[in-house]
């Protein structure tokens, strides 16, 4: 029998490559040879949470306990399972016995921040436990990144400014603090400021992808297309499915007038609606569309909207095909068809989309946004994706009129650009539609009013 240590190398290898599956088979195979090895079950734990099965990290993770492994690690693994099963209050307990063990500990930081401000929107709240750490152990630098990425999705980008400044009053040569601080000068609409650090943190690491991006990101709120296009390249020369990277691109050679945006952001050919499947088990769309409704607001147990996504005032809820009820494990068919059609429709050819159109396709990630009334997504790309898709289950009443309220639109970027550039195109949401475009377009909504709130399905798709 192979050695725990060669069996978790192996898992190990697998996961870091990308292959959820095989590294699960790998960690599972360690668990059952070693079953009474804490570390194991740690590790087949994280594994379980990282492939959606949460219930089951949960248990693990709790086993892993009762052998003695008390780490903090092992807490974390355990809060982000409980969070995502429902158990808030075990998850913020599992959270705090994390920090309890090691205050510095940055994602149990975050991530217990995030979900406390999820549950009730408060500020003060959410950011408590943070503060005394910061209070009692000033000079741990993750502290102020935690502090500033809470901020600037709480709506306070000129504090979350002021404390990546207060990071870099302790750190000044940190590369990645100085790109975070130059995107987040950026949005508080500090143009020379966001191009003073990026140029700094690009001038130490001229090779750091996150440093070519902050770089790039700086000179388009200063108006340096040309810069920009530049850069960009450089980049996509590291990275060439980086959707991002194409965004910024795209961006750069809007402002500069270059025809080849247009190749890029061709909406007539590119952003296609189709109507969903009906599938087996449902004899109309609208009956589907009912359950489908009920099942998802189940899930949907927070109040605002999570740290680093898109949405605003509303609930997003992450793996949301993982949910193991009738009208959600459909959805894949009802899909299926829309799916097929749009990439016949694309068919191959050169640029970052036709390109690698297969006509085989698979579910990179999916996830289910309620939004409620005045809520909206910012302008944003799906970075993982290829293909990313709207899918409307209900819809207020509101975007049915003729002001374009809640309507998805395209091409306004969702980084400063000067001069800042409007949308070009816009579609209207209707109950039962689905929505298909490419991951690297901009795209957000436009915030709508009234009482009614919105439920949809989101779903990034890559070539199989």
């Amino acid at each position: 029998m192979d050695s725990l240590k060669a069996m978790t190398a192996r898992a190990d290898a697998l996961k870091a490559a990308g292959n959820i599956d095989l590294a699960l088979d790998t960690y599972e195979a360690a668990a059952r040879a070693y079953p009474d090895n804490a570390i194991a079950l740690h590790n087949l734990a994280a594994c379980l949470g990282d492939a959606g099965q949460h219930t089951r990290s949960a248990q693990t993770a709790q086993k892993a306990m009762t052998l003695g492994l008390a780490a903090p690690e092992t807490q974390l693994v355990l809060a982000r399972a409980l969070m995502n099963t429902g158990d808030n209050e075990g998850a913020l307990a599992a959270f705090d016995n994390a920090l309890i063990a090691r205050p510095g500990m940055i994602p149990a930081q975050l991530e217990r921040a995030q979900l406390v401000w999820m549950l009730t929107a408060d500020i003060e709240h959410s950011l408590e436990v943070l503060q005394k750490a910061i209070a009692a152990q000033p000079n741990i630098l993750g502290f102020y990144y935690v502090k500033a990425k809470a901020l600037e999705f709480m709506g306070r980008v000129s504090d979350a400014c002021e404390a990546m400044d207060q990071l870099l009053r302790r750190a000044p040569g940190d590369v990645f603090a100085r790109g975070y601080a130059a995107h987040l000068h950026a949005m508080a609409g500090r143009a020379e400021k966001s191009r003073e650090l990026a140029a700094a943190a690009w001038a130490d690491a001229p090779d750091d992808a996150g440093a070519i991006e902050a770089m790039v990101c700086a000179c388009l709120a200063c108006g340096d297309a040309a810069k920009a296009s530049e850069l960009v390249e450089q980049l996509l020369v590291k990275q060439p499915d980086n959707q991002l990277a194409i965004a910024l691109r795209a961006t750069a050679w809007r402002l500069l007038g270059d025809a080849r945006y247009e190749e890029l952001y061709d909406f007539e050919t590119m952003v296609s609606c189709y109507t969903l499947d009906i599938p087996a088990g449902w004899s109309s769309l609208d009956g589907y569309l009912a359950d489908l409704a009920v099942e998802l607001k189940e899930v949907h147990p927070f109040l605002s909207h999570p740290f680093g996504q898109s949405v605003r005032h509303g609930s997003q809820r992450p793996d949301v095909l993982l949910t193991p009820t009738p009208a959600i494990q459909s959805f894949r068919e009802a899909l299926a068809g829309p799916v097929a059609a749009h990439l016949e429709h694309l068919g191959c050819g050169q640029g970052p989309l036709r390109a690698r159109n297969s006509g085989r396709w698979r579910i990179q990630g999916a996830w289910s946004v309620w939004l409620r009334p005045g809520g909206f997504h910012a302008n944003h790309v799906h970075s993982q994706g290829w293909l990313s898709s709207a899918c409307y289950i209900e819809v207020p009443g509101r975007t049915l009129g003729d002001g374009k309220e809640g309507w998805l639109k395209f091409g306004e970027p969702g980084v400063p650009a000067e001069p800042a550039l409007p949308y070009q195109h816009a579609i209207q949401p209707k109950s039962g539609m689905l929505a298909l475009f490419p991951s690297y377009m901009w795209h957000g909504t436009i915030p709508f009013g009234g009482d009614e709130p919105r439920l949809t399905v989101a779903l990034d798709i890559v070539p199989a």
